[in-house]
């Protein structure tokens, strides 16, 4: 049996593992959008919304393993958005990192699809699970007429 100390310093390790995904999720967002207008040539070359969408879904799945909750394991993705809306507002000379581009679009389709999908099939996963595990109670509700009172 764990001891209540061992629990909370658990707990404690495992908000702190959370808070350095958020903050890696927003700098993955900073970096994302700072890499976004490179070139290859004379291409437009935005890789850095694939690699974007690549470390969302690492950073979920990182905070899967030590969060329980969907907030939580969804908690860098937001991290990462939160960088990216950020970076679309005007800085103090009215400079804008993010345009209305078609590069813009594909950062936030690339970048954020692939974990809201991963973060989907979890949360479905779940709610099947969930289903499974008990198939009377959500057929057979019981009525208030029914439930006893003792």
């Amino acid at each position: 049996m764990i001891s209540k100390a061992a629990s909370n310093t658990v707990a404690l390790v495992s908000w702190a593992t959370v808070a350095v995904l958020v903050f890696d999720g927003f700098l993955s967002g900073i970096l994302s959008v700072f890499f976004l207008p490179t070139y290859l040539g004379s291409v437009q070359f935005p890789i850095s919304a694939l690699l974007g969408g690549i470390a969302n879904v690492a950073l979920v799945l990182a905070a899967r393993k030590v969060a329980e909750r969907p907030i939580w394991v969804a908690s860098p993705l937001v991290g990462w958005f939160f960088a990216v809306v950020l970076c679309m507002f005007g800085g103090p000379g009215n400079d804008v990192l993010l345009l209305a581009d078609w590069r813009t679009m594909l950062l936030i389709v690339a970048g954020a699809g692939p974990a809201g999908v991963l973060l989907f099939m979890f949360r479905m996963k779940a709610i099947t699970a969930s289903v499974h595990a008990d198939p009377h109670s959500a057929t057979h509700p019981r009525s208030s007429s029914e439930s006893t009172v003792r």
